[in-house]
């Protein structure tokens, strides 16, 4: 078989499943991501990762629990380091941005790194010949009025443009704009979904359990996914909420340490008791990094892999089942 390209949505499964059966994997670049503390079924990610044979390159602003597997580290760029243009999160406004600091040493932005990868490999595609100003505006509609005449990479430091409609109206949902579905509405039924996938509901499934609490996993207002979770702010153990009832039963007090485990792993976390979450279910949040834990492992490592959503072949990271006990 003639070497090729995975995508890193498909690598990282494919590296879980197979363990780099066949066609071989010889080498993952990490980039743009900690698959260590992200992913499910941690234990085996790192696995799979720790082989001999595997070269891992990554690139990162900071030394990730990921990057510490990789042979190579390239010194990412940080967004004070290189042009790039901004859409928001949760607004509809457009902003432009020019660096801010020099280069901090070796570091390099994305786009020249695989400029460079590209050239080594000898590829020649358009895209790795194109500056990071062509690629900004590669990326939007040329002559969108919006834009107010400008290309985007050309776009004034000093004002935001705002993206209404092309009618130059507030987005506004189900007013100015509307959702994507064949009648225009919001739909409790989604006709598309059944064709597909056979879920124009959602509708409750049962599953096979050999531990008796589900643990969830949401974000923090420490981190962003992993991002932060190096900073201080996540230094020591994370908490999980346990309520009344459950700690009761196992002898747990509120500040106790406790084990929270299942048959991929254990991860060491401090018991907060609280009646903010239902019998039978533990929350703690995601994105903490391997030093949170005395045991050297997150709450990723207690997801099932291979338990896939109904819909687009996701990770099922809400259905994860495991015992909790107190560290005497």
């Amino acid at each position: 078989m003639e070497p090729g390209l995975l995508t890193l949505s498909t690598l990282p499964r494919y590296c879980l499943i197979n363990q780099f059966g066949f066609p071989p994997i010889k080498a993952v670049f990490i980039y743009n991501h900690n698959p260590v503390v992200t992913h499910p079924d941690q234990n085996r990610m790192r696995r799979a990762l720790a082989q001999e044979d595997l070269f891992i390159a990554g690139s990162d602003v900071v030394m990730t629990d990921s990057m510490a597997y990789c042979d190579v580290v390239l010194p990412a760029a940080s967004h004070f380091e290189f042009p790039d243009i901004y859409g928001s999160y949760g607004h509809h406004y457009l902003q432009r941005a020019e660096p801010v600091i020099p280069h901090v040493g070796e570091s390099l932005p994305n786009t020249e790194i695989f400029r460079r990868l590209a050239e080594r490999f000898g590829f020649d595609d358009q895209i790795f010949l194109e500056t990071d100003a062509e690629l900004m505006d590669a990326a939007f509609i040329e002559g969108d009025p919006r834009l107010n005449g400008y290309k985007p990479s050309e776009l004034p430091l000093e004002e935001a443009l705002a993206m209404s409609t092309k009618d130059g109206e507030d987005m506004i949902l189900c007013d100015t704009v509307f959702p994507d579905t064949q009648s225009g509405k919001i739909e409790l039924f989604s006709q598309d979904l059944e064709d597909r996938f056979g879920y124009g509901l959602p509708r409750f499934e049962p599953v096979e359990r050999i531990f008796p609490l589900s643990i969830i996993s949401p974000s923090s207002s420490k981190r962003t996914n992993a991002t932060f979770g190096g900073c201080s702010l996540s230094d020591g153990q994370e908490e999980v909420e346990i309520n009344p009832l459950d700690a009761e039963i196992r002898g747990i007090s509120d500040g106790d340490n406790v084990k929270v485990h299942n048959e991929r792993g254990e991860t060491l976390l401090i018991a907060r008791i609280t009646n903010s979450v239902l019998p039978g279910v533990l929350y703690t949040p995601k994105g903490t990094w391997l030093s949170a834990s005395k045991s050297g492992q997150t709450v990723n490592a207690l997801l099932d892999a291979d338990i896939r959503t109904d819909i687009e072949d996701g990770a099922c990271c809400n259905e994860a089942f495991c015992e909790v006990s107190r560290i005497i």
